[in-house]
């Protein structure tokens, strides 16, 4: 997998908000995180800057109003951190990592008899 921009706690809620919301004005990523994440609006706006200059989103110009975009999905950032965390961790190994968790019952019996099903079909 290619070399993607570290992304910060800070910054990732930012980018869910672009993610889910994208084409997104300012305002509204400004708005949404002052009120899930107390922010105040220079700190959305450094966060929203920090993002440009690693060329994780862009942004066009519409009137007076900044709208922005992602320029790298979800899923790549997804995959990428899954895959960070395993070799970090689990020495890449996805059974093993499945293994701790149901052995230290952090897996319901749901999601045991899901997850069952789902590799019963590959």
């Amino acid at each position: 997998m290619s070399e993607l921009p570290q992304v910060s706690n800070a910054e990732w809620e930012v980018m869910k908000i672009i993610w889910d919301k994208s084409p997104v004005k300012s305002s509204v990523i400004i708005e949404d995180l002052e009120n899930t994440q107390k922010w105040k609006p220079k700190t959305v706006q450094t966060l929203i800057r920090r993002l440009l200059d690693k060329g994780v989103i862009g942004y066009t110009i519409e009137g007076k109003a900044y709208v922005y975009h992602f320029l790298i999905s979800e899923n790549e950032y997804v995959s990428r951190e899954t895959e960070n965390f395993l070799s970090k961790v689990y020495q890449g190994s996805l059974s093993h990592m499945m293994l701790n968790f149901v052995k230290n019952n952090k897996v319901t019996e749901d999601e045991v008899s899901e997850l069952i099903k789902i590799l019963e079909r590959r």
